[in-house]
């Protein structure tokens, strides 16, 4: 397939962005999936074919070097890109939320000129620092602590299962700041991996999204400018985590859709030619309750996923539909790949057929920015404000 650069689109071009995404995932990524799970590699070649089309760039304002996406038209390229294995979107996945995010809501406008726009051209990946040891979903127990020493700031600490940290060029790292004896507080800074003093440990071994690497990113007197601090201010850094995740599990949600769609269009197509005491398994009424289980629930997903991007272009939504749609889509797509398991077999249970890793793939969503424990607590917290 010969994949054409695009322009910085609008909302008019919008069909045609959704389907040059869709012969691109289509036509070059699904057939990798197998080999990029089985060599946890990503083929050089790809990820350049991801910058040309713009998608390290989807979410950044066009005045950056961005296609400068709305959130509906956002998550309907999301929808596209969850057609295939996950570790792909993952490549870019970190510049389009959580890597740039943080710069474009609370940065500087010289952090905006600075990084931006090589975050957008795919120049530079960028990585999002905050899970420790001793603290996840609870981010205001970090313990890494970035110490004023003059016009720099010396960080020490350590980070976990950070996302695309080997191959990261600037971290956004959220750390504890203060001094004589005033109670800490949670600032951003933006730290290039270059900077001595940071180094990054082993890769995890994981479940799945092989390909997608993972590792600890360790701060030993790492020294950084004062410049660095994410908008010039102390003490954001958790305003900063909030905003940035709150849009976050929008896109997430948008994924999580996509690969469901594409486990039901898989299950259909075993379902219609598998055959089982003289007749297609798809024609037996349990199998066509799955299949219509999974139709009605990605349906759902798809349905609110865009009612709560409309709102948030509109700024009307709140920190509670983005954590509804996150735990909705993610438990909801874990459902799908379990009754694609059931419909396939035994062939679901074998890696030839692709379903047994999409089924381990689907496990993290209900994890990262946010477990669905967390996101229901959100939920129901926001719930209890509002009643008084």
């Amino acid at each position: 397939m010969n994949v054409m650069p695009l322009e910085v689109i609008n909302a008019d071009t919008l069909k045609q962005l959704q389907e040059v995404i869709r012969r691109f995932v289509r036509e070059r990524l699904v057939p990798l999936e197998g080999s990029v799970a089985r060599d946890e590699k990503m083929p050089p070649s790809i990820v350049q074919e991801m910058r040309d089309l713009g998608l390290f760039g989807i979410s950044i304002p066009e005045e950056y070097g961005g296609l400068g996406l709305t959130m509906s038209a956002e998550v309907h390229v999301v929808f596209e890109l969850g057609w295939t294995s996950p570790v792909f979107r993952s490549v870019f996945g970190t510049n389009v939320g959580i890597g740039s995010q943080g710069i474009l809501m609370d940065g500087t406008e010289a952090q905006r000129k600075t990084y931006l726009p090589r975050l957008a051209s795919g120049e530079m990946i960028g990585a999002f620092a905050l899970t420790e040891p001793e603290a996840g979903s609870d981010a205001r127990a970090v313990s890494t602590f970035a110490k004023r020493d003059g016009d720099t700031y010396i960080i020490n600490g350590t980070k976990r299962y950070i996302t695309n940290a080997l191959t990261a060029d600037l971290f956004t790292l959220i750390a504890k700041t203060g001094e004589n004896g005033a109670e800490p507080a949670i600032s951003a800074f933006l730290v290039e991996a270059k900077t001595p003093g940071l180094r990054c440990g082993k890769p995890e071994r994981k479940m799945g999204q092989q390909g997608a690497d993972i590792c600890d990113v360790i701060f030993e007197n790492c020294r950084v400018p004062r410049e660095s601090l994410l908008g010039g201010v102390e003490g954001r850094g958790f305003d900063t985590v909030n905003k940035v995740l709150t849009r976050g599990r929008l896109h997430i949600a948008a994924l999580c859709v996509g690969t469901a769609e594409r486990l039901i269009h898989e299950s259909v197509t075993y379902a219609a030619n598998r055959r089982q005491f003289g007749q297609r398994i798809g024609d037996f009424q349990l199998i066509q309750a799955m299949l219509a289980d999974s139709y009605t629930e990605a349906y759902a997903g798809r349905c609110m996923i865009l009612d709560a991007a409309r709102r948030y272009e509109g700024k009307t939504a709140s920190i509670v539909d983005g954590s509804a749609c996150k735990l909705f889509a993610s438990e909801m797509v874990g459902r799908v790949a379990d009754r694609a398991v059931q419909i396939f077999g035994g062939a679901g249970y074998i890696a030839e057929y692709g379903i047994e890793r999409f089924y381990r793939d689907v496990r993290l969503f209900r994890l990262y920015e946010g477990t669905s424990e967390i996101q229901r607590l959100i939920i129901g917290r926001q719930m209890m404000r509002e009643a008084g």
